[in-house]
């Protein structure tokens, strides 16, 4: 660990008894920092601060290895943490600087997570769920042997819904994203996400284009209605349509002709 030279301007002392064995004690640093005004001084003296701190956010970055970070981007976060918690500190309020550090520094860690980590954008609740679950499968898979904890089990354990637990489940496979082109496990046929992709129905514009014009279908007289029901629901063809009802095919073509333009007048007429 890099020290600094303790002297009237820079205080920054080895020893102390702190949760850490090898913490500085930069408490009359810190006072100093807050009577100072800005300038060299002031600088230098914060930068000593910051590397005598500086074991303490390496070893907070080293929690968080393994993620899919790199350990020297954890610790260059970290270290960002670190000036925050520097610049943010008020000793006046009585509490030790290590108990406002550690906080700030892995929160400033989990937010890299959170914002650069994550391939898609996951709301915040969902990580939340995410740390909770993963904490409960840890915890329930040490008491319990030879199966995995159940969902009900995560959920009762963590204190969620099931539904909630459901969806912490589902982050946990959230935080990289697979290629469409991957194959699939199992599969010896080059078979691929893509394959698995599902087409837009045509079939739904016709949806909508029917609900569109039911109501005026209802308007028509019976016998209209009738008609157009046998043409294009029971696909009848106009003569049999004419022989069915006793008048001419003619007759049964300028009907459907009429009504067609008909309900399409009233239709774009609705919708404009």
């Amino acid at each position: 660990m890099r020290t600094r030279t303790s002297s009237p301007q820079n205080p920054v002392k080895p020893g102390g008894r702190h949760p850490h064995d090898d913490a500085p004690d930069t408490a009359e640093a810190f006072a100093q920092l807050s009577d100072m005004p800005d300038g060299p001084e002031r600088q230098e003296l914060r930068q000593g601060v910051v590397e005598a701190w500086l074991p303490m956010a390496d070893r907070l970055a080293g929690r968080f290895r393994n993620r899919g970070e790199a350990y020297e981007d954890l610790r260059q976060v970290a270290a960002l943490g670190l000036v925050k918690a520097v610049d943010r500190y008020d000793p006046e309020r009585g509490n030790a600087f290590e108990s406002y550090a550690v906080p700030t520094v892995t929160g400033e860690i989990k937010r890299h997570f959170r914002d650069h980590m994550w391939t898609l954008h996951v709301p915040r609740r969902v990580q939340d769920l995410r740390n909770r679950v993963r904490f409960a499968q840890q915890e329930l898979s040490a008491s319990i042997s030879g199966r995995a904890p159940t969902l009900a089990e995560i959920a009762e354990h963590a204190n969620m819904t099931e539904d909630e637990a459901r969806s912490g489940l589902e982050a946990l496979e959230s935080f990289t994203a697979l290629s469409l082109d991957a194959e699939l496990p199992g599969s010896e046929d080059g078979y691929s996400l893509s394959d698995a992709l599902g087409e837009a129905d045509p079939a739904l514009d016709v949806v909508v284009d029917r609900e569109a014009v039911k109501p005026r279908i209802a308007e028509l007289p019976e016998r209209e209605r009738e008609i157009l029901y046998m043409r294009f629901f029971g696909d009848m063809t106009q003569s049999r349509i004419a022989e069915r009802l006793g008048i001419s095919q003619m007759h049964v073509s300028r009907l459907i002709s009429r009504c067609c333009d008909r309900l399409r007048t009233q239709v774009l007429s609705d919708a404009a």
